[in-house]
């Protein structure tokens, strides 16, 4: 399959524009079309799961699942996310062997959670003013620890909820009801990496 290489593939086969705004500041900040269209095919998904749609929601899970797989790296976080909704959706079904096998591939590829943190390209925030902007210049390499100490707090609840995913017990830490929130404003490894720790079911 080719990776969003055009936006009529975007408009036919995942339901949006690709070329709008949001798309174009990614692309211009070295995003693929692909990293932005499987995070907004989880959002749509998780959407539509908190409304109730349930059968919408699995429709775009499954999407960016192949997405996912078409696209990214097999180590890249993003496709644990997606197999880690899947698993909700099996459970949901009824299907707990496959839920089972999505389960255990998400988790294997969590185990490179410590890795791409400490790997991640941290992109200069937007700062309100030229004071907090100097701050973040002067200090850059504390401000990147501490960036990356906060990332790893968010993987380490993910990692614990992706083994509770075939549990019946509720999940103890909420993920996609903190997205908007959490969401980095700029588009860099930091957002990828906060989106895959958010944009999964959250489990009642």
């Amino acid at each position: 399959m080719n990776c969003m290489t055009t936006n009529t593939f975007g408009r036919h086969i995942w339901g949006f524009d690709n070329s709008d705004a949001e798309m174009k500041a990614a692309r211009a900040a070295g995003w693929s079309r692909a990293d932005l269209v499987w995070e907004r095919l989880l959002e749509a998904g998780n959407l539509c799961w908190v409304e109730g749609a349930k059968d919408r929601a699995t429709f775009r899970f499954r999407q960016a699942d192949l997405l996912a797989r078409v696209c990214f790296k097999r180590t890249d976080l993003r496709r644990a996310t997606s197999l880690a909704n899947l698993s909700l959706v099996a459970m949901q079904a009824h299907q707990p062997r496959r839920a089972d096998r999505h389960q255990c591939a998400a988790l294997e590829i969590w185990q490179a959670a410590a890795a791409q943190i400490q790997a991640m390209e941290i992109a200069p925030r937007s700062r309100s003013s030229l004071f907090h902007l100097r701050m973040e210049v002067k200090h850059r390499t504390t401000f990147h620890d501490n960036l990356r100490r906060r990332f790893s707090n968010f993987a380490a609840e993910t990692e614990a909820t992706l083994r509770m995913l075939t549990s019946p017990a509720p999940s103890q830490h909420r993920h996609f009801a903190r997205w908007r929130g959490e969401r980095p404003n700029v588009y860099d490894d930091t957002r990828k990496v906060m989106a895959a720790c958010l944009l999964i079911i959250d489990k009642e």
